[in-house]
């Protein structure tokens, strides 16, 4: 706990069985009380490797949801254990844990009520490895962003995210895709609600077990940004009522 919250790292899976112990060795549990791991129908032994590891709360779906359905059932299991704060760490030691304790003293101290580790803020990307092609696109697709939701982001593109607990009361993270662009529709329909986002500065690495998604699958996401993006301005000036931004029930 920090302040008095509950902290919940949350780990959305697929076949990070290499990488998932020394994520795992790295995370401050001083400050952390729970950790769940959801596994998307990984083809590795992921989910032998956490419960070995130690993690009680395993969840494997049989059939692959997607990164957005992933998450869907991560924040679900962890609200579920009565966190204050979740954090979301992807388990392939692309995002270092050690950034865990800061992250969640801004939102226990009440400062934002989410934050994103930004690769962009400082040199972090290129020097971790940032394919060029994906730098451009990240600074392209995020100017579009920035100019279109009204806010000053440094990236929305990270994978690297931290919640307080109300946010998922009045967003309906239900309402959003399974694929990859579940993490941009989320950060419209937090902007929508009237949080505010954090961001810290985040190194990366980009090696051989770290996840990512391929040329084609990155353009279809570029796009799907840049839907998510007018999606949001039509909403603000009354002339679309799109279902990621309706008032969660």
């Amino acid at each position: 706990m920090i302040n008095g919250k509950k902290v919940v790292v949350v780990l959305p899976a697929y076949n990070a069985a290499l990488t998932l112990k020394k994520t795992y060795d790295e995370i401050p549990f001083d400050i952390v009380d729970e950790v769940v791991l959801v596994d998307d129908a990984s083809k590795d032994s992921t989910v032998d490797t956490a419960r070995s590891i130690g993690i009680k709360h395993v969840i494997k779906h049989e059939k692959n949801r997607g990164y957005g359905g992933n998450q869907k059932s991560c924040y679900t299991k962890a609200l579920e254990l009565g966190a204050d704060i979740i954090i979301m760490l992807h388990p392939d030691y692309q995002y270092t844990p050690k950034l865990i304790a800061p992250i969640a003293g801004i939102i226990a101290e009440d400062l934002y009520p989410a934050v994103y580790g930004s690769r962009i803020l400082g040199k972090g990307a290129l020097k971790g490895g940032m394919p060029i092609y994906k730098y451009i696109a990240n600074r392209c697709l995020t100017l579009f962003q920035n100019v279109l939701i009204n806010q000053k982001l440094s990236e929305y593109h990270t994978g690297y995210r931290a919640f307080s607990k109300e946010i998922f009361s009045k967003i309906d993270i239900e309402a959003n895709s399974d694929d990859f662009i579940f993490d941009n529709q989320m950060t419209a329909q937090i902007f929508m609600a009237g949080f505010e986002i954090g961001e810290i500065t985040c190194p990366t690495k980009y090696f051989e077990e770290a996840s990512s998604i391929n040329f084609k699958r990155s353009s279809i996401y570029g796009l799907g940004v840049l839907w998510v993006s007018i999606q949001y301005r039509l909403q603000k000036w009354g002339i679309g009522n799109f279902k990621i931004f309706r008032t969660k029930k």
